[in-house]
């Protein structure tokens, strides 16, 4: 049920010490009735920047690559700039590739930030495979070094998918998948950053991996323990799949141990699913044909890190989602449970990040470093509905959780472990996952948010 705590783990003590073609998409469909909702308030502690169009690839810095037009503009090989080798830690072996690159403009933050989470959508036929880089100015105009969010691939057979761990200036470090300010008491903040995509093939053929939206959430969330309640807004929920993590309990344990701890996989199956898209049987070829619902061991799979050695690393679950037809998906963090109801209203579910102890969330019946999970709606009164994978089997995974309960455990930074010591909390972080050519309300909604 947990989030591969060890990642997590080391975050919190770190910061508690120093103190395809385009389709029109719509909603599956969802019952009950919206009360309305007021507009959420202006954003004060997340920004996020996203490239994703035809401008966009043709802005900034590059070096072989090219901007492609279409339905889904996208950046590609053009003329590869040279080969290098990369030597794969996690296969042993030294490979040859063309590559070529991308540098975004500097995009100035308009939330000078303490964590910055990147996030990106591709294809990567075999033989391709793409790194994620970035780049940032502190506060007082010094750089950071350039910073390997991650090392991607949609498949296994060319690299190992991969974050770099051991990478720091003594003032910032990246923490699997989140850039982090070391000592956010001192003042240190990032205020601006560029993106670098490297793209990579095999030498001598017309392979080329294909972008088509990268981008950060930047955030700089105050310190706190318990947030302010929310007022209820919205009754409504949505028709989403239900899997349980626990039905995979010793399946394929070099993936994170098996399905005790593919929360983050199964939520992402859960919604990639709800917006009609799975993976095919040949896809499934693989699985144990013993094993119920293949698609999650899939997942788990495909969005398997193998430095952080589990299947929580945000971005790369966002990734996953992303390689199914027409879909894209970003990390992001959200201010309020009025957030999400602005998304469920316009049948936008999504995947959120908690950890809490056992009686701080009445009905979960387990308490957690780290847990995804699936909000799907609220109830006439307001309480939350999830789909919680760490549930005995699929029939069970639906859960209502009390508003108040539930939205602290999301939205602090701070909390108190079964021993007594301050660690951190995630502060809202969330995935969307939704459709390249949202509904016109599915696109407010994503902009109300912050996700354009």
């Amino acid at each position: 049920m947990t989030d591969s705590a060890p990642r997590r783990t080391v975050l919190a003590a770190a910061l508690a010490a120093v103190a395809g073609t385009a389709v029109a998409s719509t909603a599956p469909a969802a019952v009950a009735g919206d009360r309305g909702h007021a507009p959420a308030p202006e954003p004060a502690s997340v920004d996020n920047r996203f490239w994703a169009s035809f401008t966009d690839w043709r802005s900034g810095d590059r070096t072989g690559t090219r901007a492609v037009a279409g339905l889904r503009p996208c950046l590609a090989i053009g003329t590869a700039a040279g080969i290098t080798e990369y030597a794969d830690p996690h296969t042993g072996t030294t490979s040859r590739w063309e590559y070529a690159s991308w540098t975004s403009p500097v995009h100035t933050s308009t939330v000078p930030a303490t964590e910055v989470i990147a996030s990106w959508n591709a294809a990567t036929p075999a033989g391709t495979w793409i790194q994620i880089e970035l780049r940032g100015t502190y506060n007082d105009a010094t750089t950071t070094p350039w910073y390997v969010m991650g090392r991607w691939a949609a498949g296994d057979s060319d690299i190992r998918r991969t974050s770099v761990d051991d990478q720091s200036d003594g003032r910032s470090s990246i923490w699997t998948d989140t850039f982090a300010v070391n000592d956010p008491a001192s003042g240190l903040r990032l205020t601006a950053y560029q993106l670098r995509l490297t793209l990579h093939r095999t030498p001598g053929t017309r392979l080329t991996p294909m972008v088509w939206r990268v981008g950060a959430m930047a955030s700089d969330v105050p310190d706190r323990f318990t947030v302010p309640a929310s007022t209820p807004r919205l009754a409504r929920e949505l028709a989403v799949p239900r899997y349980s993590q626990n039905t995979h309990v010793g399946q394929y344990p070099e993936y994170d141990n098996g399905g005790e701890a593919w929360c983050s996989p199964t939520s992402s199956q859960m919604i990639v699913e709800y917006w009609g898209r799975r993976p095919s049987a040949e896809d499934l070829g693989w699985v144990n044909p013993e094993f119920a619902d293949p698609q999650v061991c899939h997942a788990a799979r495909f969005t398997f890190d193998y430095q952080y050695d589990g299947c929580g690393n945000w971005p790369f679950n966002a990734a996953y989602a992303a390689t199914y037809p027409a879909m894209n998906a970003v990390v992001t963090r959200l201010r309020s449970l009025t957030d999400l109801e602005i998304l469920i209203a316009a049948g936008i579910p999504a995947i959120t990040s908690q950890s809490f102890r056992k009686e701080e969330l009445t009905g979960a019946g387990y308490g957690t470093s780290g847990h995804l999970m699936t909000v799907i709606g609220f109830t006439a009164d307001g309480d939350v509905i999830a789909n919680d994978p760490a549930s005995p089997d699929n029939e069970a995974v639906r859960r209502v959780y009390r508003r108040r309960e539930w939205e602290n455990i999301w939205l602090r930074t701070k909390r108190y472990n079964a021993s007594g010591a301050v660690v951190s909390g995630t502060g809202g972080v969330c995935y969307l996952y939704f459709p390249d050519r949202p509904t016109p309300a599915q696109r407010k909604a994503l902009a109300a948010v912050g996700v354009r």
